[in-house]
């Protein structure tokens, strides 16, 4: 047998023998597999804690609406009746920034150009003629709020009164943004926000 064969095959038995070695040899196989799951794994941690934070942030909205409605049912705030308790949009507006502030945030511009709060504020005359539905606009898979018809009037006293507050929450984790997104608008390529909505009615006192 030539030198050539014998070390060629010698070479093909050395090449075999380092592939059973390195099939045997498993002290890399936890960073691979981390490697392989970690992606999916932190998605899903993301996932499911941007909407319990989400959750909070519904929580946080619902009471900040009862807490400003309160302040219009008792009479301490009012609307264009010449008292010190007379309030302007723009001041209830940065009143209830102020009680969110702790984890939904208002533009540096929120009070005065509504960007991601909306509110409207009010009176009805007959509890029967409280808007049930969220004001939308488009059709079909296309559909914002619709803005058009938000007030700004608080009723006096012994009023009915109705406060609605809307927040446009932005998604970010890709996995829950198709399932959580609620306004998607005409021409948008891809939906981001959840609209967050909370409502009072209620019928002012006697003050």
């Amino acid at each position: 047998m030539s030198i050539e064969v014998k070390a060629s095959m010698a070479s093909r038995r050395a090449s075999r023998h380092l592939f059973r070695r390195l099939l045997g040899d498993r002290r890399g196989g936890t960073a691979i597999e981390f490697a392989i799951l970690a992606l999916p794994f932190f998605i899903v941690v993301f996932a499911s804690i941007e909407t319990f934070v989400a959750f909070t942030g519904e929580q946080l909205l619902a009471n900040a609406t009862d807490t400003l409605a309160r302040r219009i049912r008792t009479g301490e705030i009012t609307f264009n009746q010449g008292k010190s308790t007379d309030m302007t949009q723009a001041e209830f507006r940065q009143a209830f920034c102020d009680e969110i502030a702790i984890l939904l945030t208002c533009s540096a511009t929120e009070v005065d150009e509504p960007e991601k709060l909306y509110l409207d504020i009010r009176e009805v005359a007959d509890p029967s003629q409280f808007p049930a539905a969220v004001p939308r606009v488009g059709s079909g898979d296309s559909t914002d709020l619709d803005t058009g018809g938000f007030q700004f009037a608080p009723g006096a006293d012994k009023e009915f009164t109705m406060v609605r507050a809307y927040y446009r929450w932005q998604v970010i984790t890709d996995l829950v943004r198709p399932y959580v997104t609620n306004l998607r608008p005409a021409g948008s390529s891809m939906p981001q926000d959840y609209l967050m909505v909370a409502t009072a009615t209620f019928r002012n006192e006697d003050y």
